[in-house]
């Protein structure tokens, strides 16, 4: 038996998020059955190191699978990228690790990207792979006020209703907003983070950016420690799983 670590970009489009469902198709299945392809004997599960919602991307999601018949990292690289071909799924790479590696639990830290066209002209190419907001966006008081967001907090305004995680305390460890042409692109890292907890910062940083909210107004909605008080949440479709530290 060998462990495979996979890297792993997709579109998060055509997928209901990154974990099996029922009755709907999600990255992890793709990959599973792309492995079933070449593999018909094994029962091979693919874990992946955290979920993404649906409509989320990823450049550098991570996953390990273990497989019984004698491959190398090539090889799985190749039959996975041939058999996940219909799909938008790439495999970036393949490395043997060794069975101690866990794409989740051994994961350090993980990092996002959240993508804004600041723009009044309409989408064409990017449409569903970022986010368009017209309005002239305040960056350097959108990037003071992501500093509240940053540190050990109670984070329940911007965990989502039906969030799995047991405790809504989270350690942000950066929260940075910077404009790149007429982009305005929002990086976060944690070693984990709640669900919709990045699209929440990011709905909100926006609100202070077109000067709805004034940056102090964020501390308070940090600890008001209610979902009721959380301006909106933003869309999935800037959003990019980056990649993890190990």
């Amino acid at each position: 038996m060998q462990r495979f670590k996979l890297t792993i970009e997709y579109d998060g489009r055509p997928f209901a998020g990154w974990q099996r469902q029922k009755d709907v198709l999600s990255v992890q299945e793709v990959l599973e059955a792309g492995l079933k392809a070449f593999l018909p004997h094994e029962a091979c599960a693919v874990t992946g190191s955290g979920r993404t919602d649906a409509g989320v991307h990823a450049i550098g999601q991570v996953a390990h699978v273990d497989i019984e018949r004698p491959m190398s990292a090539d090889e799985v690289q190749g039959a996975l990228n041939y058999h996940c071909k219909t799909h938008p799924v790439s495999v970036l790479s393949v490395e043997a690790v060794d069975d101690e590696f866990h794409a989740r639990f051994s994961a350090k830290r993980r990092h996002y990207i959240y993508k804004i066209l600041n723009r009044r002209a309409p989408l064409t190419f990017q449409n569903g792979l970022i986010w368009h907001v017209k309005a002239l966006l305040d960056v350097a008081k959108m990037h003071e006020a992501a500093q509240f967001l940053v540190g050990q907090h109670d984070f329940t305004t911007f965990r989502h209703v039906h969030c799995q995680a047991q405790s809504p305390v989270k350690t942000v460890d950066y929260v940075k907003v910077k404009a790149v042409g007429d982009e305005v692109h929002i990086h976060a890292g944690a070693r984990s983070f709640l669900h919709h907890q990045i699209r929440s910062f990011t709905g909100t940083l926006q609100q202070v950016g077109i000067g709805k909210y004034d940056v102090a107004d964020v501390k308070a909605i940090l600890g008001a420690c209610d979902r009721s008080a959380l301006p909106f949440n933003a869309p999935p479709d800037g959003l990019y799983f980056k990649n993890v530290e190990y």
